[in-house]
Formats: structure tokens, sequence, C-alpha cells
């Protein structure tokens, strides 16, 4: 191994690569522009989506009720509310998305509210759509604001209070710092980025330093030069994982700013925990920190898919086909990487040695300000082995020549 030739064939390929669109893209111009596309783009999307929801009259289908006017009278009046027909199928109408939500009103409901019989009051929704979740809910609050207030009206004929029935308040706090509440937020969907664009960013530089110099006539002159074949495949590697790299460093930038000016819109337009950090003054930050650990973080993993691309790309013989061989391992990155997002998948000594969900999960924790320490050793240390075994079998292959002169 000769480092004077490696650098050697890594400046001579970087020269290359800044010469090519499609690297540049995948290195600057996806990343930069991506991120806060991405990021600030859904929350806007989503933020006006739901505002408009909520602003939306509910379109209601009342089934029975003709003895209960009164019930009828205040549903008709609540603004919230658009009673409609309910023609021949409310179900149909429902899953349809042409009618939101429908409730039962039992015969002789008001009748029982005054005798004190009890009742049940059905509520028909369409489960998992927004719209009709959030009309349900409205009905839900108006039937229960409306038996609150027939409790009342029971206890004052009694001759009691309406503290007899509400003895104490329960409120909730939020205790936790705002890197915390704001690692909950963002932890899970920034690491998932990152995982994403470091591969991307490595792809194309990986296809067109092997498969791309096949298909143009250069891969030959190269074998050539007296150069053992270790200094080129190192030389190729740096050069792959400077444009992971270099994506990763793009977009975090990125990602940084756009979880800035994010955290501030949600703080603003209220949504879970950035809702209650607001309500207290605290408006949802990423510890810096933490943004460094995701960096450290991220370069075994770069190096990784490095050797893999670099690996699999050789086997094609056009640009096209390396494409074809590479771009359905994006699944395979993608679904570890969702997987660290999961509810109840915790960072262990198990899950730190199943690459990318690894990186995943300790990105998240590390973004909230939490350092497992022995956990992030583990982490780097098993990515390290492999990439370095990722690399070793792409040394490998470059010294078969069935492999790289594949007909």
């Amino acid at each position: 191994m000769n480092w004077h030739y490696i650098l050697t064939i890594y400046l001579k390929e970087l020269k290359d690569s800044l010469r090519d669109r499609r690297t540049l893209i995948s290195m600057l111009l996806i990343p930069t522009l991506l991120m806060p596309l991405i990021m600030l783009g859904s929350i806007t999307i989503m933020t006006r989506v739901i505002k408009q929801a909520q602003e939306e009259a509910t379109t209601l289908i009342v089934l029975g009720g003709q003895d209960s006017p009164a019930v009828m009278s205040a549903l008709k009046a609540e603004k919230k509310f658009q009673l409609v027909d309910a023609g021949t199928n409310y179900k149909q109408a429902i899953s349809e998305k042409r009618v939101r939500v429908a409730v039962e009103i039992p015969a002789g409901f008001e009748a029982s509210l005054k005798g004190g019989a009890s009742q049940t009051v059905m509520i028909y929704h369409y489960e998992g759509e927004m719209k009709s979740g959030m009309g349900a809910g409205e009905v839900e609050k108006f039937f229960r604001n409306l038996r609150d207030k027939t409790v009342e009206t029971r206890l004052t004929d009694r001759g009691l209070t309406a503290d007899l029935i509400k003895p104490f308040e329960v409120k909730r706090q939020n205790v936790a710092p705002p890197e915390k509440v704001g690692g909950n937020i963002f932890g899970g969907i920034v690491p998932y980025f990152i995982i994403l664009l470091c591969f991307t960013g490595a792809m194309y530089p990986a296809i067109d330093l092997t498969a791309g110099e096949k298909e143009r006539g250069t891969m030959e002159t190269l074998l050539c030069s007296p150069v053992h074949r270790v200094n080129i495949v190192l030389g190729k590697f740096l050069m792959v994982m400077t444009a992971s790299v270099a994506t990763i460093v793009v977009s975090l930038l990125s990602s940084s700013a756009s979880l800035l000016i994010g955290g501030s819109m949600m703080a603003g337009r209220g949504g879970g925990a950035a809702k209650a950090a607001a309500s207290m003054g605290q408006i949802p930050t990423i510890d810096p920190a933490g943004i460094l650990g995701v960096f450290i973080m991220v370069t075994p993993v770069a190096m990784l898919f490095a050797a893999v691309l670099l690996t699999i790309s050789l086997f094609a013989k056009s640009y096209k086909e390396a494409q074809s061989y590479v771009s359905p391992l994006i699944v395979v990155v993608v679904m570890p990487a969702m997987m660290g997002m999961l509810p109840g998948i915790e960072l262990s000594a198990k899950t730190a040695l199943v690459p990318i969900m690894n990186l995943s999960l300790v990105c998240k924790e590390m973004l909230s300000g939490v350092w497992h320490w022995n956990y992030i050793a583990l982490i780097f240390g098993s990515t390290c082995v492999y990439a370095a075994i990722a690399l070793g079998l792409a040394v490998k292959m470059f010294n078969r020549e069935d492999v790289i002169f594949r007909a």
C-alpha cells in the first residue's frame, strides 16, 4: 500500500467527479435544497391542512332524535356542525368521505336525561381518516358537555354544588428541556434522511468510478499503470467516501437551519410536544453537540456504503446496468432506518449491532442530549468492522479479472 499513489488516484478521481454534473447534483444540490424543502414543506403543508380541516364545519348525519327537540336544536345551533340528510346508507357516505360523522341518538333520549335513566349515544366515523376523526372528536365533545350540564342540573335540583363531582383539577406541565423536546420531535426524522442522503451521495460516484469507467474505456488504462490494485481501490474508495461525507455535511447544515425554522413554526402553530413547550415559553431545539455526534457516527456508515457500492457497481458493464443493481439497495437501507423510528425499539446491546438501525437509534438519543457512551463505542466499532469487511471484499473483487473484464 503506497499512500502517494493512493492520494494521486484520489485527486485524479476527485477532479473528474467535480466535472460530472450528476455527482455535483447528488453531493451538493440535492442535500442543500432537499432537506429544507422536505422539512419546511411538510410542516407547512401539514399545518395548513390541519388548520383548514379544523376550520371546516363537520358534516354530520343525525340518526333518530325526533323525540329530543332540545338536543336537535343545540346541534343545529352549533356552528361547527353542518347537519345533512341521512340518505340511504350513512356508512357508505362516511366511507366515501362525503360525510365526516354520523351520530345515533337513542329513542327517548331527552326524556331519559330528565328521568335519570342511562342511554348510549353512538358515534360512527372513519377510523384513520383525519377529518372524520376530528369530526368525531367535536361530536363527542358536544355530548360530553351535554352530559356535564345534565349532571350539574341534577345536582342543583338536589341542592348540591357541581364541585361535588369535580373535587380536584389535573394539569400537565412539561419538565423536559427544549433540547429533549426537539430531539423527540425531530430525532427520528433527521437520522432517516441523513442515512438516505449518505447512501445516495455515495451511489452515483461509485457507479461512475466503476461501471462508468468501464463504459468509457478508461478502466483498462488505469489498470495498466504500474500501481498495485489495492492503491487503486483505496483511491476510488476515498473519493466515494468524500462524496458521501460532503453530502452529509451539506445536509446537516441545511437540516439544522430547517429545524430552527421548523421548530419555531411548530411552536407557533401548535402540535403535540411543540405546543406544550411553546405554552411554557420554550421553543423545541436540537442539542448542537448532538449534530456533531451525528456527523461522527455517520462517518463509518459512509465508509460502509462506499465499499459496498464500489463492490456491487464493479459487476456492471455499463452505467445503466449499475443503476439497476444499486437502486434496489435503497429499500435495504431505508427499512432499518425506519425501524429505528418505531416506538418500542430502543437502543440496547443487541440493536447496537444491527447496521443502519443502530445509527438511527443512537442519533435519535444524541439529538435529545442523551449520550450512551457504551453503546456509542459499540456502534462505532461494529460499523467500522463492517466497513473494513466490505472494503476487503471490494479489493478482492478488483483483483478478479472475470469481474473487471466481465463480458
